[in-house]
């Protein structure tokens, strides 16, 4: 199983906008780590984000 996935990725398994996966990550509610110029979601802040809705 991964454990990070591009922003395009978090998108298509959610449904959700880039806008709002943006916000979310700026609200400290969707965390992310950087590897060169590319920032991953981790999966398991995702899945936290989406059950708390």
């Amino acid at each position: 199983m991964k454990i990070t996935g591009s922003i395009n990725e978090a998108v298509e398994a959610t449904g959700l906008s880039r806008s709002t996966l943006y916000r979310a990550i700026s609200a400290g509610n969707l965390k992310t780590v950087r590897v060169g110029h590319r920032t991953l979601v981790r999966w398991d802040s995702l899945l936290s984000m989406l059950e708390a809705a």
